[in-house]
């Protein structure tokens, strides 16, 4: 490792020269409390920054080994501390001038979820940041008093504020800490209790706004009805009381505008932890949790949907079900088969953005319609049997059909944005209802493996430059959070609502290639490579599919539910 004092001389040597001048500084620098890693220089101030890391051993940055002890206190310790670097940073972007992205010092900016990012770890041994910087220029000529101003003036200021607990606002981290471990503790209770979703009394549900996911903050603070009331006595906040949704079927009902929507979107988020202050901090949802759409137009492959769609009158088979182009209620039924395989527990589906053909099939249409001339079985028929058994539990917002009613387990009413459980009452007015022909087919769940054809452009390849030849990855390019590319191939994850940050999405592009450079070549199915691409998460993170000794910073750790819905849309 060389000293800050060699990176300052070579600096100083490389002034006014040519950009690509700037590539001999790449390397590790001792600054003392803290060693800088230069670790990809960009060709042109005009090129994405060159990215760098800041590395603090834990004997200097003085952290108590017990925050970073279980997953979860470490990664809220690394979310924090990212947090902090963020900060900082902003205080000193774009201070250094220069042409082009000269200047520029970005992190990742973290949302109101806590996930595991490459921007901040915390290994064994040490703290890591990693960021970028664009390395200033005139043109295309360096400018080596910018860039001093910051590895010497900014990048220090930036670390010592954020990565040395000494600096540290000691009860702001113990709070984070806290807040964690509570977060786990009620996880933990509810899978005692039966209980597939937890919301806290006080919990703020109501966001700013459509394009803002932060807390409303006039909005009207949750109470749980008396009947669904628990109380959870946790670690550190103590007594904790909120409403307790238990396994089984439970409609959310109401007029429009009064919070059924609201309130399913904060479970649908409540499969990751939230920060203090988002008002959700308390909001917890079984983790395999899947939120459920229609999704008019995706790609659906060799996916057996014949628990919900049978003898179509052009013979398709729909055990190996394929289409480019499905229709809404074809996509629903492939969601829900395809979120079965990747083990979740409970679905979340809201009425107003499912297939109507697909929820039900009132008792008119049934006459007027037999059948046999209906491809269709809808959810209605078929929820009890994915509770009783399959274990799967279903949360169901509803504003116009009735039907449901008839085989809810539990039935909360959103009134003014409060809750209500009408349970009992609505129990004794169906009675004055028939109860609708549920008639459907045989249930079964799918039970052979589903193959995936990774081949096309697969492989790393040599291209000759300059003086011998260099490994080439397909390209990644991610369009915000919502689609990116791999080579020249694109997915479309719009719909897929749980992705909660781009950064979890430029993962899943990264976790597709790896897949096509590894396992390209062989007849895979989804789960098999699923359950391979996991394991190596789980042991060595989220470095385990970038290059070795290569790790960028914008990569955040998707849910297994989101990788397989990758999968699912290739």
């Amino acid at each position: 490792m060389k000293s800050s004092e060699e990176l300052r001389r070579n600096l100083r040597a490389i002034d006014h020269k040519s950009y690509p001048a700037y590539k001999s500084l790449a390397g590790s620098y001792s600054f003392g409390n803290y060693t800088l890693h230069i670790e990809h220089v960009q060709g042109d101030p005009f090129a994405a920054p060159s990215r760098l890391s800041v590395e603090v051993s834990h004997k200097i940055a003085g952290f108590p080994s017990k925050y970073y002890e279980s997953k979860w206190d470490k990664t809220a310790l690394e979310d924090y501390l990212l947090r902090r670097f963020h900060k900082q940073v902003d205080k000193f972007c774009f201070q250094a001038k220069g042409s082009g992205k000269s200047g520029i010092i970005t992190v990742s900016r973290c949302g109101q979820e806590i996930l595991e990012r490459t921007a901040g770890e915390i290994t064994k041994d040490a703290c890591i940041i990693r960021f970028e910087a664009g390395f200033p220029a005139n043109g295309r000529t360096i400018n080596a008093p910018e860039l001093e101003k910051i590895l010497f003036d900014f990048i220090p200021v930036c670390v010592e504020q954020s990565l040395f607990y000494e600096k540290t606002p000691k009860r702001e981290l113990e709070q984070v800490i806290f807040l964690a471990e509570d977060q786990h503790f009620i996880r933990e209770e509810m899978k005692k209790q039966d209980i597939v979703a937890f919301v806290a009394d006080g919990s703020i549900l109501p966001r700013e706004s459509g394009v803002s996911d932060r807390p409303l903050k006039e909005g009207i603070p949750f109470h749980s009805p008396e009947t669904m009331a628990v109380t959870f006595e946790l670690p550190h906040k103590g007594n904790l009381r909120g409403m307790g949704i238990k396994k089984g079927i439970t409609l959310i009902v109401g007029g429009g505008y009064h919070g059924k929507s609201t309130l399913l979107k904060a479970l649908e988020r409540g499969v990751y932890h939230h920060i203090n202050g988002d008002g959700r901090e308390y909001v917890i949802t079984e983790e395999s949790a899947l939120k459920l759409r229609a999704e008019d137009g995706r790609k659906i492959t060799n996916t057996d949907i014949s628990l919900f769609i049978n003898h179509l009158p052009n013979g398709k088979d729909t055990k190996k079900f394929c289409t480019l182009d499905a229709s809404g209620s074809t996509s629903q039924a492939a969601n829900i088969v395809e979120g079965i395989e990747a083990g979740s527990k409970l679905l979340l589906i809201d009425e107003d953005t499912s297939a109507t053909n697909f929820m039900v099939r009132d008792e008119l249409m049934q006459k007027i319609v037999a059948r046999e001339k209906e491809p269709i079985t809808p959810f209605l028929e078929r929820a009890k049997d994915l509770y009783e058994k399959a274990g799967i539990s279903t949360i169901l917002v509803v504003g116009s059909c009735g039907s449901y009613f008839h085989i809810a387990d539990k039935i909360l009413q959103m009134d003014s944005y409060q809750a209500v459980d009408i349970t009992s009452e609505t129990k004794e007015i169906i009675k004055e209802y028939p109860v609708p022909a549920i008639t459907a087919p045989g249930f079964h769940l799918p039970s052979e493996k589903r193959y995936i054809d990774l081949s096309g452009s697969v492989q790393k390849r040599k291209t000759y430059r300059g003086n011998g030849y260099v490994e080439e990855r397909l390209k990644i390019k991610r369009m915000g959070k919502t689609a990116f590319s791999v080579g020249k191939e694109n997915l479309d994850m719009r719909y897929v609502e749980q992705l909660v940050d781009e950064e979890q999405t430029q993962t899943l592009a990264y976790l597709l290639r790896y897949a096509k450079e590894h396992y390209g070549d062989e007849k895979s199915d989804v789960s098999g490579i699923v359950k391979a691409l996991e394991n190596i998460l789980r042991t060595k993170g989220l470095a385990g599919i970038c290059d070795k000794g290569n790790v960028p910073s914008g990569l955040a750790m998707p849910r297994t539910q989101e990788i397989f819905a990758c999968f699912n849309r290739y």
